[in-house]
């Protein structure tokens, strides 16, 4: 049994459930988040379910932006268009 998390400081444990049940939740939970066109969002996921969350970002249009890792989990930055690239403004001394 493992956390699952929903957002920043909430997490939900499903006692008794398999991880195919808890993976399950946690690419449900990705799925409604894309379905109702949310710009972006970000989410911790398991790195055991990334494949699969990269394969449905890609059929509902979405593009994925990897973070920081930590044990068994990935945070991942899900956008709705790529990330534009982000220019810096450079003084020249010359």
């Amino acid at each position: 049994m493992r956390h699952i998390h929903v957002d920043d400081g909430f997490r939900l444990r499903f006692p008794g459930r398999s991880e195919d049940f808890d993976q399950g939740v946690e690419i449900g939970m990705l799925a409604v988040l894309m379905d109702l066109k949310t710009t972006e969002f970000r989410r911790w996921i398991s790195k055991a379910n990334q494949g699969q969350a990269e394969a449905l970002a890609r059929q509902m249009g979405y593009y994925i932006v990897r973070g920081e890792e930590a044990d068994d989990w990935v945070d991942l930055v899900f956008r709705d268009a790529p990330a534009r690239p982000q220019l810096k403004l450079v003084y020249s001394s010359g």
